[in-house]
């Protein structure tokens, strides 16, 4: 199985990388979200270790229960060879209707196919108002062209 673009990345390819890995995340669809990785893939999420799809999905199952109208965007921050770092923002809701944005970065590495076989990302949250919210489109799905990136951050 191949998922171009493949490596060695350049950085428009490392960048159509970033933004596919985001709109699969936003499908909020964890077995098409862990096609992307390789069967033995290793993770690190926060305070979490795995490996495996299936432990992946297990994992993205469990996440996407509790964080309700997930919206995520991703930009690219470096990339080298088979790797990519990101950094990324999130936001959505708890059972009780509290709002949150999630803050992170990831660092990626990829097989000769295309596919992630390592991941480690490091993430926080803030509460935020329902009125603070930056990311505003339909979701489950991808980010519409006219919301803006990262780059757009007031921090």
């Amino acid at each position: 199985m191949s998922r171009p673009p493949l490596p060695p990345f350049t950085r428009e390819t490392a960048a159509q990388k970033a933004r596919m890995a985001e709109d699969a995340w936003n499908s909020r669809d964890p077995v098409r979200v862990s096609l992307a990785y390789t069967e033995d893939s290793r993770w690190r999420n926060r305070a979490e270790f795995f490996q495996g799809r299936d432990a992946i999905v297990e994992f993205l199952t469990r996440k996407w229960a509790k964080e309700h109208e997930y919206r995520l965007i991703k930009d690219l921050w470096a990339f080298d060879a088979n790797r990519i770092a990101v950094r990324f923002q999130y936001e959505w809701h708890d059972e009780a209707g509290q709002w949150h944005r999630s803050y992170g970065n990831e660092q990626w590495e990829f097989d000769e196919h295309g596919l992630m076989r390592r991941r480690e990302a490091s993430i926080n949250h803030v509460e935020i108002a329902e009125k603070d919210r930056r990311f505003h489109w339909a979701a489950p799905g991808p980010r519409p062209a006219d919301v803006t990136g990262l780059s757009e951050s007031p921090f």
